[in-house]
């Protein structure tokens, strides 16, 4: 399947001129830069988390079940676009905004990260691109979105507070492969950058296959 980069740019600047005239999505660029600046140093980790779930999964699905709710995502397939051109595209803003509020983040909050954090960075947020277009094509309109969303918030941004329970209930000790987990090990220098990379490598390539199949699967059903 050839990718077409002119396709891409093309759904990318359709994507951000609806974006900029959304005010209600876009105020959520605000949140990770108020959480920095009222949190301490120690807890980046936390803020980056949060930014993963409540921008960047957040405004994926938001986008995507926007496209469904005004029969517009389905028209795209009409063009010459390819799937992987439409999923790209519409994925490229998301992640250029999370790119951008994660180094306002880590100004801020005076974080250095060195190059295994910044690949973790990059792979947590293509994996939370993907978990937010998933959500976007099982919501029936942009409501119904914000709620799809937050079991992508609970488990995979906040999920790794529940390790901090695994005395009392040992089977919580799966939340340390979580990539919230996995991400905070890094940081602290717990567990080896390799293993934490391959981890949410993982993550990610399911997160990805899972969501172009059901993209796929969405335009044959509907």
């Amino acid at each position: 399947m050839n990718l077409s980069i002119r396709r891409i740019q093309a759904i990318f600047m359709k994507d951000y001129k609806e974006f900029t005239r959304n005010y209600a999505i876009s105020i959520m660029l605000l949140a990770p830069i108020i959480f920095a600046a009222m949190f301490e140093k120690e807890l980046i980790i936390v803020v980056l988390n949060l930014t993963f779930g409540m921008l960047t999964a957040f405004v994926q699905a938001t986008l995507i079940a926007e496209e469904k709710e005004r029969n517009t995502l389905r028209s795209l397939t009409l063009t010459p676009a390819s799937p992987l051109d439409i999923l790209i595209g519409k994925s490229s803003l998301v992640f250029v905004m999370t790119a951008f509020i994660i180094a306002v983040v880590a100004f801020v909050m005076d974080f250095v990260p060195d190059a295994p954090m910044t690949i973790a960075l990059i792979l947590m947020t293509i994996l939370f691109i993907a978990l937010g277009t998933i959500c976007g094509l099982y919501a029936k309109s942009v409501m119904e979105a914000t709620l799809t969303v937050l079991p992508v918030l609970f488990i995979f941004s906040l999920g790794s507070m529940l390790s901090s329970f695994a005395d009392r209930f040992p089977f919580l000790k799966v939340a340390d492969y979580l990539p919230s987990a996995q991400l905070l090990l890094l940081d602290l220098g717990e567990k080896g950058a390799p293993a934490v990379i391959m981890n949410i490598s993982i993550w990610t390539i399911i997160a990805c296959i899972a969501a172009y199949l059901l993209y796929v699967k969405r335009l044959k059903d509907e």
